[in-house]
């Protein structure tokens, strides 16, 4: 049941938990964070994904990362789950922009570090390339975290089939994370998810089960809700299991603020979906690539 971490030799379960709707607008407090993540790990989830910048603006830097090591100091198994985090962007006034820079990155790893409790990050992923700052640079600050024994292993987010390539001839990449999901098939159409399998590279779809908008088409969609009812679930679970059946190295990571969705979350691992519904699901849904980003 468990999926190999790309080649680091890390298994951990088929579904993950992203933590950024606990840190941004809307987040809930602290006592309920903690609650969703002990709902993940107890509904199986073995794996965590959070960046430095999930929270409200710069002041509130490491915010997730600090709310996923208490939570998980309070949890009888929270010393085995695998956490990864992500550096890369900033957050100036609540915005969102990319900062690529190896001084930056370097930086940012040393407080993921201290946000997170540890003295290696076992997955530090690029968050996004900076079309300001070479993509080799970039890269290479990874390369020399990994090094110095910062991180244990480099991951990619956002990126192409060729920048992933670019990436392979200065680091190993164990990772790449881009959105993806049932409406959202880019990720398959562009080539991303094929190259990820052939060379045995985890890939993790963020907004697996849709956002800005998708969320609740999946939720409302008629086809997604009479199949989840032919199989006593939800749409959202659903749509993770067809990911899940995409590809064997497609480890989803959907993101919770309620304990009770994170917990809905971890049992589509258990939803296999026949080839009628496979089929159906195919069919009913666009195969372009989009131009959203996170």
């Amino acid at each position: 049941m468990q999926r190999s971490l790309g080649s680091t030799g890390i298994m951990v379960n088929p579904i993950g938990l992203g933590g950024m709707p606990m840190s941004i607008v809307g987040r809930p407090d602290a006592t309920q964070s903690h609650g969703v993540i002990h709902a993940a790990i107890d509904g199986g989830m073995d794996f965590i994904d959070t960046a430095d910048v999930y929270c409200m603006n710069h002041e509130d830097i490491g915010h997730n990362e600090r709310l996923i090591a208490e939570a998980l100091t309070q949890h009888p198994r929270g010393s085995e789950v695998v956490v990864a985090t992500k550096g890369g962007l900033e957050r100036p006034n609540g915005q969102w922009t990319r900062n690529g820079h190896p001084d930056h990155l370097t930086s940012a790893c040393e407080a993921s570090l201290k946000a997170l409790r540890t003295d290696c990050i076992t997955l530090y992923q690029l968050h996004a390339p900076d079309p300001e700052v070479p993509f080799a640079e970039s890269v290479g600050a990874l390369q020399r975290l990994q090094e110095a024994g910062k991180i244990a292993h480099v991951g990619l987010s956002n990126v192409s089939v060729e920048q992933i390539q670019e990436a392979q001839s200065l680091v190993e990449v164990v990772s790449v994370q881009n959105r993806c999901n049932i409406i959202d098939r880019s990720a398959f159409s562009d080539g991303v998810v094929a190259y990820c399998e052939a060379q045995q590279i985890a890939f993790l779809p963020y907004c697996p089960v849709g956002g800005r908008g998708q969320k609740e088409t999946l939720g409302s969609h008629p086809l997604l809700t009479e199949i989840a009812s032919r199989f006593g679930a939800s749409p959202q679970q659903v749509a993770l299991a067809w990911l899940l059946q995409q590809s064997p190295v497609i480890i989803p990571i959907p993101g919770a603020s309620k304990a009770a969705n994170a917990s809905s979350s971890a049992q589509a691992q258990n939803l296999a979906l026949g080839m009628g519904a496979l089929m159906e699901l195919n069919q009913a849904f666009p195969t372009e690539p989009s131009d959203t980003g996170r």
